[in-house]
This record gives structure tokens, C-alpha cells and sequence, in this order.
């Protein structure tokens, strides 16, 4: 029988934690019939509007969560490096996952812009790397970049961004099932449990 549960994921792709949870939240999603609903949001927005910040911004902080970040990947058993471009300006990128939407390429665009970032260490902050690496992933940069102009892009990561903080995030990842907030790749526990309840 179908899990009606819905897992509505907040995510950024500058952000290593989220790539570490979207490795791993459609494994525990699939096996429980329960569904994703992944929504880009700006992470910088987030952080503004909530007082937060990238824990990079204090050494001591950062270079535990590299470390830590490293331990979590060994026990998913995925790839996973450390940008050499962190932090990442992530503007672009992310309303290039809501014109991938309107575009149905999705999937297509959120694995390669994952891959390239946590994986191959590609700077794809840089408009001109970005547009030749989707091109080599298959998806139409030309495409993808005059829609990312269009103000109704613009607005809908506004409006996605907003939304997020009045339902209190102040992070990525972030999950909500059943208005239940939880926080972090290292809380996918909970979100299992709440699931399969």
C-alpha cells in the first residue's frame, strides 16, 4: 500500500550537507512509499532573513564540519570532496533549478549540478564553466540561462526562499513532513521515523 507521506525538501546546492542528503533521502523515501517534493530555495536569502550563517564563517566550526561531512559520506558510501570555491554564490545555480523544472530536466540538471560541486570540484559559480559543463551533462545551457532572466524564475525562488523562513528554516537541508520541521543530513533518522509512522 502507498506511503502518503510527502517529504517537502528545502535545499541549495552550495550547501555539502544538502548534497549528502539528497544521496541518501530517496533510498529511505522509496522504501517507505513515501514521495519527495524538492524546492529550491536561496540558502544566502535564509541566512539574511533568519540572523544565520554558513558555518565556514568561524575556522574552528568549519573545519570540524569538513571532517565531519567526510565521516557521514564514508558511512553513505558516496563520493564526496570539499570545494576548493566554497562558499559558493549559489544565485544563479538555483534559479537554474526552478527553470530546469519548467524545462522538465529536473533530475537531469540536480545530479550534475551535485556532481560537479561535492564531487568533480568544479567552479560552477563561474557562468562560462557552468554553461560548458551542462552542455557536457547533456542539458541546453542556452535554455537554461535565459530562462534563469525571466522574472517569473526570479520570483518563484523569491516566493520559494520566503517561504521557507516563515516556516521557520534557517539551514539546508531542511525537510517537512506533516509540519514537522527537521534540520540536517545528520537528522534523516527522523525523518524516516515520521515517514513510517
Amino acid at each position: 500500500m502507498p506511503n502518503s507521506k510527502l517529504v517537502n525538501f528545502y535545499f541549495d546546492y552550495a550547501s555539502p550537507a544538502t548534497y549528502l542528503a539528497w544521496t541518501q533521502i530517496f533510498k529511505i523515501t522509496n522504501d517507505a512509499g513515501a514521495s519527495v517534493k524538492m524546492i529550491p530555495m536561496l540558502l544566502g536569502g535564509v541566512f539574511k532573513e533568519t540572523g544565520n550563517a554558513s558555518p565556514a564563517t568561524v575556522p574552528a566550526k568549519g573545519k570540524w564540519m569538513n571532517a565531519d561531512l567526510k565521516m557521514h559520506a564514508e558511512e553513505y558510501n558516496v563520493e564526496f570532496n570539499s570545494s576548493s570555491f566554497f562558499p559558493i554564490n549559489s544565485l544563479n545555480l538555483m534559479r537554474g533549478a526552478i527553470a530546469a523544472q519548467k524545462m522538465d530536466v529536473f533530475d537531469k540538471y540536480t545530479n550534475a549540478i551535485f556532481t560537479g560541486i561535492w564531487v568533480k570540484d568544479l567552479n560552477l559559480g563561474d557562468l562560462e564553466i557552468l554553461k560548458d559543463y551542462l552542455e557536457k551533462s547533456g542539458i541546453k545551457a542556452d535554455e537554461i540561462f535565459n530562462l534563469c532572466q525571466d522574472q517569473e524564475v526570479k520570483n518563484q525562488l523569491i516566493s520559494n526562499t520566503q517561504d521557507a523562513v516563515s516556516k521557520g528554516i534557517f539551514g539546508a537541508p531542511s525537510f517537512i513532513i506533516d509540519d514537522k520541521l527537521i534540520f540536517g543530513q545528520d537528522r534523516l533518522n527522523f525523518v524516516k521515523k515520521i515517514i513510517n509512522s
